[in-house]
């Protein structure tokens, strides 16, 4: 290390650059990693297109990462340079309100440091992890694991966060709109929940074709079928006990209600955008007792999770890494998953 580093730095919607700037700093409680991947993720994206109301360009960018630790702070205990490490993009504070009432996925001071977004991210050489974060949300990578498969941490735990809530039984239909990789991690949960049938439905044939390999049921191609109906037809009429939402558009979360069987539970996942309103039908809501829930972000529980379940097999996570890519070709990772030809890019910096 000579006090420099390459990193992709975020400027403005589409303007990506690879310079040359500091290596970060690190405090007596904070950890200096070398990056060995980052996956290319939808957030990523959407910042890259249209910005995030978190990030003030100029920023590094990527969450989702794992590397080696080259460098500790002198209180940090648990570590230790050398070691293979791992670690979500935030940490809870513990002493707001919400997370005194249970909901750290809701703390008040999360914005304070969430890496990608607002400090420096995994788009680098080096990132420095807080000491929140040390704390709460990083992890040795077992020995088994490699790299690339630990990077899908973060995104992971905000699955199992959301399969939590939606509550999943033994024989219930699941319903997914969306065959990113979100949808795809939400696949794979739904099928270790003990779901008797998942089915999939999206607009992109290579994504449903991506949903059949990871174990899908049933494939719906919206681009030529009316989902809703399909989905009815395909539940004998009644609709699925559980819809999960993994796009994030207003005429998707309505659907996704229509699509809902009588006394089910609609995980609302992906996040419309801001100021956007979705009009459902009341008599829908109310006589068929649906429960509606939005899902956001992970907690602790489920980052440990996460971690769980990538180190034991039962999600495969090999096959979400269908690409790999040097950091000088982030933006072309980030289309490439865009255009539906990658779940996600391995960058090795």
């Amino acid at each position: 290390m000579d006090g420099r580093m390459k990193a992709a730095v975020y400027h403005k919607p589409g303007d990506i650059k690879l310079e040359t700037v500091d290596i970060p700093k690190i405090g007596p409680r904070d950890v200096l990693v070398k990056v060995e991947v980052v996956l290319t993720c939808g957030t990523d994206l959407k910042m890259y297109k249209v910005g995030h109301p978190l990030t003030k360009p100029p920023m590094i960018i990527g969450h989702e990462f794992s590397g080696r630790i080259v460098k500790i702070g002198g209180e940090v205990v648990g570590f230790r340079k050398g070691m293979r490490v791992v670690a979500a993009n935030t940490a809870p504070c513990n002493t707001c309100y919400y997370c005194k009432r249970g909901k750290p996925n809701l703390c008040e001071n999360l914005s304070e440091n969430v890496i990608g977004f607002s400090i420096p991210g995994a788009y680098a050489e080096y990132i420095k992890i807080p000491a929140r974060i040390v704390q709460q949300n990083m992890y040795e990578v077992p020995r088994h694991v490699s790299f690339e498969e630990a990077a899908l941490l973060e995104p992971l735990a905000c699955v199992v966060h959301g399969v939590e809530l939606a509550d999943i039984g033994l024989g219930e239909r699941v319903a997914i709109i969306g065959a990113g990789p979100i949808g795809l991690l939400h696949l794979q949960l739904a099928k270790i929940k003990g779901a008797r049938e998942v089915i999939v439905s999206d607009l992109s044939n290579l994504r449903l074709e991506n949903a059949r390999k990871l174990g899908a049921d049933c494939l719906v191609d919206a681009s030529k079928v009316d989902q809703v109906e399909e989905v009815r037809k395909l539940t004998g009429g009644r609709g699925a006990e559980v819809v999960i939402e993994a796009v994030g558009s207003p005429e998707t979360w309505r659907k996704a209600v229509q699509m809902t069987g009588k006394g089910g539970r609609i995980i609302l996942f992906g996040g419309c955008p801001s100021g956007s309103t979705v009009p459902f039908d009341a008599g829908t809501v109310h006589y068929g007792e649906l429960t509606i829930k939005g899902v956001f972000h992970h907690t602790p529980h489920c980052v440990e999770k996460a971690l769980s379940l990538i180190s034991s097999g039962a999600i495969k996570a090999k096959e979400f890494i269908t690409q790999e890519m040097p950091l000088s070709r982030v933006e072309e990772g980030l289309k490439s998953m865009a255009q539906g030809k990658a779940i996600k890019v391995a960058i090795h910096p």
